[in-house]
Parts: C-alpha cells; structure tokens; sequence
C-alpha cells in the first residue's frame, strides 16, 4: 500500500461467500452465523450481483412473529411485512445492490457507506461481476501505515515540490498518525492547502503546524 490515493482493491477481501436467489432463509442465516458476516451479495449467471441479504432483510422475520399484520399495514411497513414472510434470497434481498468498483478511491467507499448506511459493499467489475468484498474495517487499514510510510510520503508528494530546498526548510514528523511541519514558510497562506492536501494522505489523523516566525497549529 504504497502512495495515495489508495483504491479499494488494496483493502477488499477477495474471498465472498455469496448465494444465490434460491438459498432458503436458514442457510442465509447459518452462513452470515459461521462466517461472522453482516450481509451477503445474491448471484446469479456467471456472478452478476443482483442483490444483498443483510441482517436487517432477515430481522422482520422474528420482529413480526406474533404481531397483527393489519395494524404494521396501517403504519405502512409493507417492505418489511413482505420480507417477515419471504423464505428465499431473492425475495428477502435489497435490490438493486450498492456496489462499488476495485479502482473507486477508498475514501469514495466510506462516502457510500455511510451515506446508505451499508456495512459491506460488493465489489464489481463494469459488467457487474463480483470480484470481492469490503467492510468498514477494511477501510481503516490504512491506518495501519507507518508513521515512517506517512512522513516518506508527505515529504515526497508535498513539501518536496511546494518548499524546494534550500530556499524553505521544512521538516516532515509523524507521530501516531499525526503529522508536524516545522519550518519556515514565506508565504502562510499556502498553510490551509497544504493541510488539506497531507489531510488527503491516506492514513493521516491530523496535521499541525510549528512555523520558524513562532506560529503554530493551522490558520482558520
């Protein structure tokens, strides 16, 4: 994992465990149980993803065992009436998925989690096909960079080419993610971009500034 941006193909998990729209209610369950997942891409052809089962698609279920269905159809919960009495992944399953692709910046693959409230995306080629997994926790593998790894980077990607030596001195220490810059900067107002740009580090928890004429931290 060298250099940034890194994609989702440095992160994902290439071995899925996925099923098809006939698996039955039990082995999805049995198979979310032993593999100690939270959902499971559906198949079908050669490996097109047409759906994921999620724990959330299999809750109604139980939730409305011994409820009155005439009263959730009052409060309109159709969806979830409907998958309480599926029995079959392509009855249970959210469609159309929400995958991502291998190149996508990981950065991009937090944004769609987030903003679908998915743990796990399928990842896809541009046909389609499944080509692996990734989870929330596989996207903070970049954090386990090295502060060494981070501080090579920052100063070859950033200070190298904005403060050329020996004109701007600027010194490059990570510590636990956190990156200090020490030094002189003629010009301050580079300050916000150049904490927006180490920020863009992958790996990077914070930057801060300890400038030669006795500034420090970053300017609002």
């Amino acid at each position: 994992m060298n250099g940034s941006p890194h994609t989702v193909s440095d992160v994902m998990s290439h071995t899925v465990v996925a099923v098809g729209r006939d698996a039955p209610f039990k082995e999805i369950v049995r198979l979310i149980d032993q593999w100690k997942v939270s959902a499971l891409p559906v198949l079908e052809g050669e490996g097109r993803v047409v759906g994921v089962v999620s724990e959330a698609d299999l809750l109604p279920k139980e939730e409305f065992r011994d409820s009155d269905p005439d009263r959730f159809m009052q409060q309109r919960r159709l969806p979830d009436l409907a998958k309480a009495g599926a029995l079959t992944a392509g009855e249970l399953m959210s469609t159309p998925a929400v995958t991502v692709h291998a190149d996508a910046p990981v950065a991009q693959a937090a944004r769609i989690m987030a903003q679908r409230k998915v743990k796990r995306l399928p990842v896809v080629s541009r046909k389609g096909l499944l080509e692996g997994i990734v989870s929330r926790v596989d996207l903070l593998k970049v954090f386990l960079r090295t502060d060494e790894e981070l501080a090579q980077e920052v100063r070859r990607e950033i200070v190298a080419p904005l403060f050329p030596a020996p004109l701007e001195a600027i010194e490059v220490e990570v510590s636990d993610g956190v990156v200090t810059l020490t030094g002189r900067m003629r010009d301050t107002s580079l300050v916000p971009v150049v904490a927006r740009a180490v920020r863009a580090v992958e790996g990077v928890v914070d930057v801060t500034f300890q400038l030669a004429n006795g500034s420090s931290g970053e300017p609002r």
